[in-house]
């Protein structure tokens, strides 16, 4: 009867031990997100330097200039669609260069 009571507390330690062993702490990740904002301020289609027109219609023949953008950099933000229903915004700088934002 000895040995049945102490293989029955034995496996109970044993057990507990492994259960906390396997229990892994979560710790919360901060994540700080920063918002930057460019500022663009709307402009007519037509006030678009000469490079940045040209720079649309070599890379992008089929596609629409919708609306520009100017922020104080000099970049340019354009909304374009194209001729099968797709859109899209890119921007370039005062030279007609593409720039990723």
């Amino acid at each position: 009867m000895r040995k049945l009571i102490f293989a029955t507390v034995l496996s109970f330690v044993g057990l507990t031990a492994i259960a906390q062993e396997e229990t892994a702490e979560l710790q919360a990740d901060e994540t700080t997100v920063v918002s930057t904002t460019q500022d663009f301020q709307e402009i007519s289609v037509s006030d678009l330097p000469e490079a940045v027109a040209a720079a649309v219609a070599k890379d992008y023949p089929t596609a629409t200039v919708n609306k520009a953008y100017k922020n104080e950099a000099g970049q340019f933000k354009l909304e374009l669609s194209l001729e099968d229903g797709t859109s899209g915004t890119l921007y370039a700088d005062s030279e007609g260069n593409w720039i990723e934002i």
